[in-house]
């Protein structure tokens, strides 16, 4: 079965989340994940910190948009994560919501040359490269990482069409899944990833490949539904599911109903065996 965890939504204030992630710990869940949302919170700072205040919980950060930072500083601060908190942080790159990216000035002409300079210069940064680029938009001169992660870590890649799966699979260690909300549509797409990856030229089937699915479910469904939910992302490939509570009006207001919906989550997990 998939390694289950909660989504910690952007609708919660910053100041609420710790509560909420060492109460998911306390139930044995044993991930949590957040992503970056214009205009809410940043990515990078709540993952430290959750990752700070607790003991053994992973944290998920699905998905960091590219054209918000320099690839030079996302390996800078990836890097010293996995260093701090070893086998413990999951971060995940992807396009970010390109509305978004217009209202900052960051909007590119081609998110996908964007999403592959940036994923290749990555991945060489963090395995301790010397990164000289010049590309459309990844631009490095004599790069190299003083404190590069002490062993390899999974990049993950987040994805929903046909061609940044592709990508995702040929450049990235695993695939989010964050635009879909259906079982069947994640086995095809993680058909396209799968196959992408069997074909790059670093390919190591060995080593596994995760997917990573964003579940969202009625934050009052009993433990059995969340259950075979989760389920259905399991046979579908899933490795890790994360799961989104949703009110009647989209996540719950105030960390109290999340709290409530840790217990359910996790008696979830239980029953999935």
């Amino acid at each position: 079965m998939p390694e289950i965890g909660l989504i910690v939504p952007p609708d919660q204030p910053p100041e609420r989340m710790i509560a909420v992630a060492r109460a998911a710990e306390r139930a044995d869940l044993t991930e949590v994940w957040l992503w970056e949302d214009c205009f809410a919170q940043s990515g990078v700072a709540p993952a430290a910190a959750l990752l700070a205040a607790t003991d053994r919980l992973r944290v998920g950060l699905g998905l960091m948009p590219v054209p918000l930072r320099s690839v030079a500083l996302t390996a800078m601060e990836i890097a010293t994560l996995h260093r701090i908190f070893p086998g413990r942080f999951l971060p995940g790159i992807g396009h970010g919501v390109l509305d978004w990216m217009g209202q900052v000035g960051a909007r590119v002409e081609s998110p996908l040359t964007l999403l592959r300079e940036y994923a290749t210069a990555l991945r060489a940064l963090l395995d301790g490269a010397e990164v000289t680029v010049t590309g459309r938009y990844v631009r490095l001169d004599q790069v190299r990482l003083r404190w590069p992660p002490l062993r390899p870590e999974p990049l993950l890649i987040g994805a929903v069409g046909r061609k940044t799966l592709a990508l995702a699979g040929g450049l990235g260690d695993g695939v989010i899944f964050s635009g879909t909300d259906d079982p069947d549509r994640l086995a095809e797409g993680l058909a396209v990833a799968r196959a992408a990856r069997a074909e790059a030229p670093h390919s190591t089937p060995a080593t596994p490949f995760e997917a990573v699915a964003f579940c969202a479910v009625p934050g009052d469904d009993s433990p059995e539904s969340i259950a075979h939910r989760i389920g259905q992302y399991a046979a579908a490939g899933a490795t890790r599911v994360a799961v989104l509570a949703l009110g009647p009006e989209g996540p719950p207001e105030g960390s109290e109903r999340l709290l409530d919906f840790v217990g359910r989550l996790a008696e979830a997990a239980r029953l999935t065996g």
